[in-house]
């Protein structure tokens, strides 16, 4: 077991904008970070981190994990903000009794969803939102077959796709994963894992976006530390037999200059696309010589 570190030491979330998902940087006007462990009002937090967007009514939600120091245990928080700039924290959504991470969340058919990851479940669930954005209910469990970390559920070309880490504390595997419907049944794909002993370049980063004509997935670099960087690949080829994908250069997220929050490690981009054609992502990192995950999840 890891030994516990002072509350600050560790992840934060922060804004960025550009021209694209691949051109970012600090967005202009906002002082980084957007959120941390200071903003959790109703429970003692150690840190936030995986944050993923989401527009609804004319606000921004912020989906995100915290965790709770006072069962050392992550739980799904919210934020909200009229402008992506400015966020009040609205208390947490979604807690189990076992570890909550990475709350990927998505509107399909006017229902909202999340698969959060639960990787000492060996499973992937699925959960609907009986009343947006406060009350979540699990409706299906998508994959039963081990370890799972950073399920990343996305649809394209008439089916549901899903990107998972199978060795969360290797950083080091990407299986996917697709179905007919969201609730299933799901199949690995025939192509899976379609990367190996690879930390560099296997585990999921945040959503899978699509960009103009383009299929993105992020990356997390986890060598020779873990939040290195960011990769991006673009998805050239998706099939229900092929997948083909390729490296796009240069990662859209490395560490930035000394004395950014986010100087040491950054492993997590959510990038949404503006009325006016330009871009913002949220991101997590930290600034800390010795942080290291307490529970090898993401």
């Amino acid at each position: 077991m890891l030994e516990r570190m002072t509350a600050g030491h560790w992840y934060a979330i922060g804004l960025y904008s550009g021209p694209s998902p691949l051109a970012l940087s600090p967005a202009s006007g906002v002082e980084n970070p957007i959120l941390t462990y200071r903003d959790i009002t109703d429970v003692a937090t150690v840190f936030v981190a995986d944050p993923f967007l989401i527009r609804h009514q004319g606000q921004w939600l912020l989906f995100f994990e915290l965790l709770n120091d006072e069962i050392y245990r992550g739980e799904i928080g919210l934020a909200v903000s009229p402008d992506a700039r400015r966020w009040e924290y609205r208390g947490r959504v979604l807690r189990e009794p076992f570890h909550l991470s990475y709350p990927h969340v998505f509107r399909w058919r006017d229902r909202y969803y999340m698969t959060p990851e639960m990787y000492q479940q060996d499973c992937v669930r699925l959960y609907r939102a009986e009343a947006f954005p406060h009350d979540w209910r699990p409706v299906a469990v998508l994959i039963e077959d081990g370890p799972v970390a950073d399920p990343s559920p996305f649809r394209f070309d008439d089916r549901w796709w899903m990107f998972t880490c199978p060795r969360p504390l290797e950083n080091d595997a990407l299986r996917l994963y697709l179905a007919d419907s969201i609730e299933g049944p799901w199949r690995q794909h025939p192509k899976s894992p379609v990367l190996v002993d690879d930390p560099y370049n296997a585990r999921p980063a945040g959503r899978v976006i699509q960009y103009g004509q383009r299929l993105l997935r992020f990356a997390q670099v986890c060598h020779p530390k873990y939040g290195s960087a960011v990769r991006a690949f673009e998805i050239t080829h998706l099939t229900p037999t092929e997948y083909r994908e390729q490296a796009i250069e240069p990662a859209p997220l490395e560490a930035p200059a000394a004395g950014a929050w986010n100087r040491l490690a950054m492993h997590h981009i959510d990038a949404h696309p503006l009325d006016d054609g330009s871009w913002i992502a949220v991101i997590d990192g930290h600034n800390h010589p010795n942080y290291e995950r307490p529970d090898g999840s993401g």
